[in-house]
């Protein structure tokens, strides 16, 4: 029956033009509440650290994201795919090589989706951007998600401000220079329903 309607659903939005959308840590919740809002014509892929984990039927650990067995079986559409993260020596997947290729190489748009603001987000950050350089896919539109300056206290609480708004400046700044297409947009905390549709807003106008 999700076959039969999934199909249905294909046809009605055949009109549109289909993408190819990156969400790199799209695991977390606007994540997934962006990639289920999207057309089933749309090819999704979520970079994680271990896809086997993400995809299993029950969450085995807060240290990795998950969207569960059930999320993909709705939306097939949408696969998990292992990546770095930007650290080589953080590497929990066992099957992160050639993410490159699968991921970037036909991309239409890279949602950089990751949090927190460790060094790590400026790693993921910078790998992102220089993947799709090196592979030579300069057409893919980056989109930047950060939290607007009045919610800087609220995210991440334990992280001061100031080295928050460093990290921030630290990614838009990068994908500014370096991707010829890019948005760097500013996202709420607790309106999840609002950022998915400022962020589909931005990935619909490349249709």
């Amino acid at each position: 029956f999700l076959w039969t309607l999934f199909v249905a659903v294909s046809c009605f939005f055949e009109a549109t033009t289909a993408l190819n959308i990156v969400l790199a840590g799209g695991t977390g919740q606007v994540g997934q509440a962006f990639a289920s809002s999207l057309p089933p014509t749309d090819k999704i892929t979520i970079l994680c650290r271990n896809a086997f984990l993400a995809a299993a039927p029950n969450r085995a650990s807060s240290q990795f994201g998950w969207v569960g067995e059930g999320f993909l079986a709705k939306y097939p559409n949408v696969q998990l795919r292992d990546w770095d993260g930007g650290d080589l020596l953080d590497i929990t997947g066992d099957d992160w090589v050639g993410w490159q290729a699968d991921a970037l190489q036909n991309a239409d748009v890279v949602v950089h989706c990751y949090g927190g603001y460790t060094e790590q987000r400026v790693m993921a950050c910078e790998r992102l951007v220089r993947e799709s350089y090196t592979i030579k896919n300069q057409k893919a539109t980056h989109i930047t998600l950060s939290p607007i300056e009045e919610d800087l206290t609220i995210v991440a609480p334990l992280c001061s401000v100031a080295l928050k708004q460093k990290r921030i400046m630290e990614c838009e700044e990068m994908v500014a220079a370096n991707c010829p297409n890019f948005v760097n947009l500013k996202i709420e905390a607790n309106r999840m329903e609002q950022n998915c549709n400022d962020l589909k807003e931005e990935v619909d106008k490349l249709r």
